[in-house]
């Protein structure tokens, strides 16, 4: 579902602004290429998967007329059966990937995440959570574990209004200065740095 030149604009951020050490975390990777992807660019870390295999929560008023009216929608050509993937695609990608070691984590985020407590820091956390509530219960739970200059890439910021809601709402309940980047149509957050990456993701 990923466009090509954001898919490696994705793996290029990774390549570019990933801190030395720590894992690397995707919540929400319907079939895992994007996760796949990151483990080709980063092979030597701990990759993490989190995702339903289920679809999609069901959208609520805070992500919008237009999100609620999308999942309705479920002869339209973008709907993926609500982004529902069997965790075997997923296992299969990381198989062919260049990953040492990787783990999926099945189950809403509101169940998975609510006493998780990674191995080691987070280096690289990719969010493609869609909703308000899934992004948000990412953030709450993830953020704190991520490594200062560690890379939070937000899918959803410029498709779904209740991301960009959750990601702003986050962040002024934090009291976060951390900026809020682009690059193209990828949208990330370097933590703890209120700078940008500078001229070599120009």
């Amino acid at each position: 579902m990923v466009p090509p030149f954001t898919f490696a604009r994705n793996l290029a951020l990774c390549a570019i602004g990933a801190p030395t050490y720590g894992c690397i975390v995707e919540c929400g990777v319907w079939r895992g290429g994007m996760s796949a992807g990151m483990a080709d660019v980063l092979p030597g870390r701990l990759h993490l998967l989190f995702d339903s295999f289920e679809g999609l929560p069901p959208a609520t008023d805070a992500d919008g007329a237009y999100a609620i009216s999308w999942q309705k929608n479920t002869s339209a050509e973008n709907y993926y059966d609500n982004c529902r993937a069997e965790r075997g695609y997923a296992e299969r990608a990381m198989q062919m990937s260049a990953a040492k070691h990787f783990k999926l984590v099945q189950g809403w985020f509101r169940d998975t995440l609510i006493a998780f407590k990674p191995e080691e820091p987070i280096a690289i956390l990719r969010l493609d959570a869609d909703w308000y509530e899934s992004t948000m219960q990412c953030l709450t739970a993830l953020y704190p574990h991520v490594v200062p200059g560690g890379l939070i890439i937000i899918d959803d910021y410029y498709g779904w209004d209740g991301c960009s809601r959750a990601v702003h709402d986050f962040l002024s309940r934090t009291q976060s200065p951390e900026r809020i980047e682009t690059w193209g149509s990828v949208c990330f957050i370097i933590k703890g740095f209120p700078r940008t990456l500078g001229p070599s993701v120009a």
